[in-house]
């Protein structure tokens, strides 16, 4: 126990005062305190391009909603006063050479885009644009919603509604906002409830990818120092292993609290920060989360980063080089990659079929899972099942990388095969 404890010291020890973990501590909060200012900073400052709105409006629909949505449109897209987009009325069977010429004019940078309304566009299932500013979010928003409400109102005149009347009624620009409920009560914004699951999915994704990385590299030179040799005559192949999981772990979970903690801090200070940028801060209402989820979180990190960890010194102890271990490493890098993958699924329906196996497999589960935990209600149970699964995924990868530690850490020369590596862990 003494030997392990005092491998453990050197390995936490070591890596805790190097200066790339002050600069990863020091950056990793400047980052997501990034990704906190910048969206509400750009969102209160985006209004779109000034000349957005210096497009042509190609109307074959006979029925003159190109001059609808033009006048809409009038006042630029984004309402900056920009120029009124210019009307070509054409038959349905000539849209072809208008949208011909129409290209030539953007290509010449003459307009920004042109938009075709057609037969497909009067019954309110497509219109079609092209231009030069179609990455531009804004604006394209900007433009939707007008087609959409001129074809509403064209709509409702058809009827014999009040043209006036009409215009009033597609006014409407209602934002739903949501909140969720838990056993607690109120949870806060849902949508602010995706962002905080999916920060704290990336965040152990990130923490233990790195840390995970971190583990091969420290096999390979003391493989490639021969510091190994020396080690393995007074500890044993497993509790170096061990030691080096452990201690590295330790230096994982030291950043992640670290990051966790100076995250809250700007997250009390955001709305100062903002307000001398002259932008509002809306109110945020963080989930709610007791002690017990967080200790949870913190448990699927632990056995998370042991399974991965576990995997990484194995393939550490397989390679003679860096160049091996960049090949040799995807296996286990295409496993953890795979997890966040499928975020966005899991985002939108975190009790799909989909969501419950992959929370609990356990190479997937130590992300999954805690990302199912903050935007819905996960029963005890299946966090009961994710956790086992985690942990003996985390042993048996653990087992596997020391049995082929012992071996592998004091062979040199060629890479050793499949069927090599397979010997090594049956021998006894």
């Amino acid at each position: 126990m003494g030997k392990l404890m005092a491998v453990i010291r050197r390995e936490y020890v070591e890596r805790i005062r190097s200066r790339w973990f002050l600069i990863a501590t020091v950056f990793g909060p400047v980052f997501f305190g990034a990704l906190m200012f910048l969206p509400a900073l750009i969102a209160s400052r985006d209004k779109g391009a000034a000349d957005s709105s210096h497009i042509v409006i190609i109307d074959a629909t006979g029925a003159g909603l190109g001059e609808r949505v033009s006048a809409r449109l009038a006042g630029g897209i984004s309402g900056g006063g920009g120029a009124t987009p210019r009307v070509i009325v054409v038959p349905a069977d000539s849209i072809a050479p208008a949208e011909a010429l129409a290209t030539g004019e953007v290509m010449r940078e003459a307009v920004k885009g042109y938009l075709i309304l057609d037969s497909l566009s009067l019954a309110g299932r497509k219109a079609r644009y092209a231009g030069s500013n179609t990455t531009a979010l804004f604006d394209m928003q900007k433009l939707e919603r007008a087609v959409q409400h001129e074809v509403l109102a064209l709509r409702m005149q058809t009827l014999g509604i009040d043209p006036d009347v009409g215009r009033q009624l597609t006014e409407i620009n209602m934002n739903v906002a949501t909140e969720r409920l838990t056993k607690q009560g109120r949870g806060g914004s849902g949508q602010l409830n995706i962002f905080f699951g999916l920060a704290v999915a990336m965040l152990l994704y990130m923490t233990i990818f790195i840390y995970g990385l971190n583990v091969l590299r420290g096999v390979l030179e003391e493989k490639q120092t021969r510091v190994a040799e020396v080690v393995i005559s007074s500890v044993s192949a497993s509790k170096l292993l061990a030691g080096k999981v452990l201690g590295v772990g330790g230096v994982g979970l030291t950043q992640l609290l670290l990051w966790l903690s100076m995250s809250f801090m700007m997250y009390k200070v955001r709305a100062p920060i903002l307000a001398k940028f002259g932008a509002a801060s809306a109110p945020i209402t963080l989930p709610n989360m007791s002690w017990g989820t967080g200790a949870i979180l913190v448990a699927f990190f632990v056995l998370g980063f042991m399974l991965y960890a576990g995997l990484f010194a194995g393939v550490g102890a397989t390679v003679n080089s860096e160049q091996e271990a960049q090949q040799a490493q995807m296996p286990v890098v295409l496993l953890l990659v795979s997890s966040i993958m499928f975020a966005q699924n899991i985002l939108l329906q975190p009790d799909s079929t989909l969501s419950r196996v992959l929370s609990m497999l356990p190479f997937s589960a130590p992300i999954v899972m805690p990302l199912r935990m903050t935007v819905a209600p996960v029963a005890n149970s299946e966090i009961a099942i994710a956790l086992l699964s985690v942990a003996l995924g985390a042993w048996a990868a653990v087992w596997l990388a020391s049995r082929i530690y012992r071996v592998g850490l004091l062979m040199y020369g060629k890479r050793p095969s499949i069927g090599e590596v397979l010997r090594w862990v049956k021998q006894r």
